[in-house]
């Protein structure tokens, strides 16, 4: 969360802190559930590896 639509520091912070525990909250449920939350992305190098 780069930008925010308030103007004041503690406002800001508030802000911060509800989308950091809304993430986390998301990961615990999805690691409760095994429910796996996006396939990770695979490099140039290994999927030249995976050809080979």
């Amino acid at each position: 969360m780069r930008r925010t639509r308030y103007r004041g520091l503690a406002k800001t912070h508030l802000g911060h802190v509800l989308t950091a525990t809304a993430v986390t909250l998301i990961r615990f449920d999805a690691w409760w559930n095994d429910t796996p939350l996006a396939r990770t992305r695979t490099s140039r190098l290994a999927a030249l590896e995976l050809i080979a």
